[in-house]
């Protein structure tokens, strides 16, 4: 008798539990974020730039029965000029297609889109300059669902599409959304 009461306030736990995660689902597929972390350059840009730092702020629309949703960042990517006196930064705006892989509790995501760069590089001295030009990111990362929000931590690999060749550089960040 205490086991089969047991079962029947656990399973209606359980029910209970589920229809509130999904009303809330429902109500607010649209989802607003910031995140933070380490930019690592790579290739050419790993020649006279050391690691830096990223700032993103993020909106995302994550429909209820499919996977992929669509993500706009704002990113700032600063690295400092190898033996000091300058930096580099890229302000950028992109689109972002996600697709999350279904999985109850941490779910990983694949993460891909085109976006306008804005390149700057100041040399102490010397003054500054900028240029804007098109890019791409594909990366992934993983969602941890907690009471009321999401973390996740993601990497992504940008280029930038210049005159003169490519720059490219991976941040590696760690954000929550709301």
């Amino acid at each position: 008798m205490k086991r089969s009461l047991f079962v029947v306030v656990l399973a209606g736990t359980a029910l209970v539990s589920l229809s509130f995660e999904a009303r809330a689902q429902v109500a607010n597929p649209v989802h607003f974020g910031v995140a933070a972390g380490a930019a690592i350059p790579t290739s050419d840009l790993s020649n006279g730039f050391s690691t830096g730092f990223n700032g993103t702020v993020t909106i995302g629309l994550t429909p209820t029965m499919i996977p992929l949703g669509i993500r706009i960042d704002g990113a700032y990517n600063q690295f400092g000029i190898k033996g000091g006196g300058g930096n580099a930064h890229f302000t950028s705006v992109s689109g972002n297609l996600v697709y999350e892989i279904p999985s109850t509790g941490v779910s990983p995501y694949l993460i891909g889109g085109l976006g306008w760069y804005n390149t700057a590089i100041t040399v102490t001295g010397f003054g500054s300059g900028s240029d804007n030009h098109w890019g791409w990111n594909l990366g992934g990362g993983i969602k941890m669902p907690l009471s009321g929000f999401d973390t996740f931590l993601e990497a992504r690999y940008n280029q930038i599409q210049g005159n003169g060749g490519s720059l490219k550089f991976i941040p590696i960040t760690f954000g929550v959304m709301f």
